[in-house]
Formats: C-alpha cells, sequence, structure tokens
C-alpha cells in the first residue's frame, strides 16, 4: 500500500453541485466511518444536505447498479461508492472486490461521471481499520477529495 496519499487540491464548487453517496451495509462497522468521513469532509466543502444524499445497499458487489441507477438521473454531478471486502479463507473476496471495481469503473467510462472507487479491499480486518482513519489516511475522506477534484476538472472542460 502507498503512504503518499496527494494532498487534497483547493477547489471551489460552484453553485449547484450534486453527489450522491453510497455505502455497502457489509462490513458496517468500517465501512459507516468510511462514510462518517466522507459525509464530513462534503460538508467542509460547502455541501449541506440538500445536496448530498445517501444511499445504503447490501455490499460491495451491488454498488456498481446502484452508481448506474443514480448515474442514470442525470441529477448529480459525482456518485462515490464506499465499501470493504476482507479477504477471507475462499475466493469469495476475489469476485466480490474484482467485479465491484470493473463495475464502478464501467459505469463512470459508461456514464462520463465521476464515480469515485472508495471500496477498501484488504487482506485483513486490521488493515481496514487502519485505513478508515486508522495509521494509513482515511479512505472515506479520500474519497469525497476525489469526488470534488473530478468534478471541478469536469466543470473546467469546455462543452460543445
Amino acid at each position: 500500500m502507498s503512504t503518499h496519499i496527494p494532498a487534497p487540491v483547493q477547489v471551489e464548487l460552484s453553485p449547484n453541485v450534486r453527489v450522491a453517496v453510497v455505502a455497502a451495509r457489509f462490513n458496517a462497522h468500517i465501512v459507516d466511518e468510511l462514510l462518517r468521513g466522507c459525509l464530513e469532509r462534503l460538508k467542509a466543502y460547502g455541501l449541506d444536505e440538500k445536496e448530498v444524499t445517501t444511499h445504503r445497499v447490501p455490499g460491495a458487489f451491488e454498488l456498481p447498479v446502484a452508481a448506474k441507477l443514480l448515474a442514470r438521473t442525470k441529477n448529480f454531478q459525482a456518485v462515490i461508492c464506499l465499501g470493504c471486502v476482507v479477504r477471507g479463507d475462499t475466493p469469495h473476496f476475489d469476485f466480490v472486490a474484482g467485479e465491484a471495481a470493473r463495475g464502478i469503473q464501467r459505469v463512470a467510462l459508461d456514464e462520463a461521471l465521476p464515480v469515485i472507487f472508495g471500496v477498501l479491499t484488504t487482506e485483513t480486518e486490521q488493515q481496514a481499520h487502519d485505513r478508515a482513519g486508522g495509521a494509513h489516511s482515511h479512505a472515506g475522506i479520500n474519497a469525497a477529495d476525489a469526488a470534488v477534484q473530478m468534478i471541478a476538472f469536469a466543470r473546467s472542460i469546455p462543452s460543445g
């Protein structure tokens, strides 16, 4: 894991920015902390409850379809996906983590919309805790930073 996480870029959000956050309920003791940090950071950027909607889905595998449904509404300038997949004793991890990543990326490319991968994929539960506000930064905060930076990037490109 890289410990060289970039510092957040100063971004001035224009009015009418809306962000959807989709969080998995599986491994809720970790995902809830990702969600808390993400929402707190979005609020620090000036987004309030009217501009940020939160949705819960069963697990990381369901994040891509939720992101696709939200993207299709055309109501959001970004969708942030939060989840946590911890490796176990079976290959289940490989399928869930890989397909969640692939699906989230596909939604982003298909919809030309920032869809942020805020899913922890770790070997142990301790590693997940370390990345959810512990020794190795806070993936929920980092996801909010990425969303805001990508919104600003998308709006900087002239349309037409």
